[in-house]
């Protein structure tokens, strides 16, 4: 199991991300990204504090921990340069908070998530099959989520990226230790969604892909 969306304290997680981290790897999760919600008034302290965290604690884990990102809520115009601001930082995942369908998020969020080729457009709500082109050929991964409310559109997501060739991954969205599942909850979340087996099977290889580019990125200047 991998899972590369999660909060924590830094934003509106319940957790310290060491607790965090544990806890997900005791659900077996073997790589993760901690993505705590950001704009513009608070990017420049959570991306250092994550960073940190993992400089100085990933000798003693045995869990890869990536320090990421997840833009929310921030206006569309915004995002390409906070997508930016993130890399400078150190961010090696970067999530958008996407036009989830519970929540008001600004309209042509989605649209300017893929145009800034972040790494995760995150729980897009009812995305455009105009977008989900623009996913595929900007190699934006979309994302198939187990969150409570944000999974109400996994299916139309799921028969679009399929019918068009985006990438997809699943996640949690985890805030709280009840939100984290194992692997054989993360199969039945994607068989829910109308995808099969073996289209679970290629959303693990591509975290699995993911996790090991992102390891690679050094911080932009």
């Amino acid at each position: 199991m991998i899972d590369l969306h999660m909060h924590t304290i830094w934003s509106d997680g319940e957790l310290v991300p060491a607790e965090m981290t544990r806890r997900a790897r005791a659900r077996g999760v073997r790589a993760l990204a901690l993505t705590d919600h950001v704009d513009q008034s608070n990017v420049e302290v959570v991306v250092p504090a994550l960073v940190k965290f993992v400089a100085e604690t990933k000798r003693y884990m045995d869990v890869i921990v990536l320090p990421g990102m997840e833009i929310t809520h921030a206006p569309p115009q915004t995002i390409a340069a906070l997508a930016k601001r993130g890399r400078q930082l150190g961010a090696k995942w970067i999530v958008v908070h996407g036009e989830t369908v519970v929540e008001p998020v600004p309209p042509g969020t989605n649209l300017a998530a893929i145009k800034a080729r972040v790494d995760l457009l995150a729980h897009p709500g009812l995305i455009t099959e105009e977008e989900v082109r623009l996913a595929a050929k900007n190699n934006v991964t979309l994302e198939i989520t187990a969150r409570k409310g944000h999974s109400l559109s996994n299916g139309r997501l799921a028969a679009m990226a399929r019918k068009l060739g985006a990438a997809m991954i699943l996640n949690t969205d985890s805030h709280s230790p009840g939100d984290l599942i194992d692997e054989a909850f993360a199969r039945t979340v994607a068989l829910g969604a109308g995808l099969s087996s073996r289209d679970f099977g290629h959303m693990l290889a591509r975290s699995e892909e993911l996790v090991k580019k992102a390891l690679k990125r050094k911080a932009q200047k």
